[in-house]
């Protein structure tokens, strides 16, 4: 086409021998180019890095462009086309159409090439987002459907000895056992939920325990009823403060406290579960509780959320939660 418009612009008309000569070109260029696509899938150059197939690529151009060269000599030898290099020697005439070539050759390639190449790449990064969308997907189911056995053992054992003892609180009991085991099966099919419905399954929860503990536990919450609404990991709250009964109140002979705080703190909803006891070197092991709250953080809230947990004058153990107001990232 460029060479027809051309011929239009200077002579104002197309003869016939220009047609048979774009004919040939166009002809061997489809045929070359093809053999050429052949070759870069047989050898898996679209696979290859930038720095890797750019040398590859120098080198078949050439190649084909030689090839391509010596089809269109030979062509027009057997078919004799009048050509204006036919007074030229051998050498020199190859070299002459390998030239014309490039021009044509060289910019097909890398289009084809490079839109490949860009294709490979988008196709690679949406295989990778959705590679890191299951990952998280099965990393929060398996964080969200661990639940302590140890703590529904115990809580049957309290129902049963209050059944004879104080009837209305053993119905109470299983009530608040039921909502709690609701949760925990409701939690694998949400992402978050409201700090609202968290309280209500941990003030269920700890009522439980008050049974088992009677006046060993003391339970106080300061609670900003602005931050009711916030977005937070299901369970998450729950896990802490199982944490805080196994590894502090119950190893406390007179007992403690467990104390939940909610407050906002520069832009983060601040939550803080205190009990008595220390740390005894806790925070470095394997807890799956711990750990998971830690994990579910990074998936859910990203690098602005944070989780501590640290010992205070000794005798209070403090966990520390800060999740970005704006929601979840």
């Amino acid at each position: 086409m460029y060479w027809i418009l051309l011929s239009l612009t200077f002579d104002q008309k197309v003869p016939f021998i220009l047609l048979q000569r774009l004919a040939l070109m166009v002809v061997s260029g489809i045929l070359v180019t093809h053999i050429f696509r052949l070759v870069i899938h047989r050898f898996n150059w679209l696979l290859l890095s930038v720095e890797r197939v750019i040398p590859k690529l120098i080198t078949g151009i050439i190649c084909v462009c030689i090839v391509d060269g010596l089809i269109r000599i030979g062509t027009v030898s057997l078919l004799h086309f009048p050509t204006s290099k036919d007074k030229l020697d051998f050498l020199t005439r190859l070299l002459a159409y390998t030239l014309q070539n490039c021009l044509s050759i060289i910019p097909w390639t890398l289009i084809y090439y490079f839109y490949h190449y860009i294709e490979k790449s988008r196709k690679q990064q949406l295989d990778t987002l959705k590679l890191e969308a299951l990952v998280k997907e099965l990393e929060l189911k398996t964080i969200k459907s661990h639940i302590n056995p140890h703590f529904i053992f115990n809580a049957l054992n309290s129902i049963r000895a209050l059944i004879d003892e104080n009837p209305n609180r053993a119905r109470t009991a299983i009530t608040e056992l039921s909502n709690i085991l609701r949760s925990s099966m409701q939690a694998e099919k949400l992402e978050t939920v409201t700090f609202e419905k968290e309280l209500n399954i941990v003030k269920d929860y700890l009522a439980l325990e008050h049974i088992r503990f009677e006046d060993r536990l003391q339970i106080e919450y300061d609670i900003d009823e602005d931050t009711l609404n916030q977005p937070i990991p299901p369970m998450m709250l729950q896990t802490l403060v199982e944490n805080a009964i196994k590894h502090g109140i119950s190893k406390q002979v007179k007992g403690g406290q467990v104390k939940i705080i909610s407050d906002f703190r520069d832009e983060f909803h601040e939550l803080v579960i205190q009990n008595s006891g220390r740390l005894n070197g806790f925070v470095n092991g394997d807890g799956f509780g711990l750990t998971s709250t830690k994990n579910r953080l990074q998936l859910l809230f990203g690098a602005k959320a944070n989780f501590d947990i640290r010992e205070v004058n000794g005798e209070m153990v403090e966990a520390i939660v800060l999740i970005p107001i704006e929601g979840v990232k």
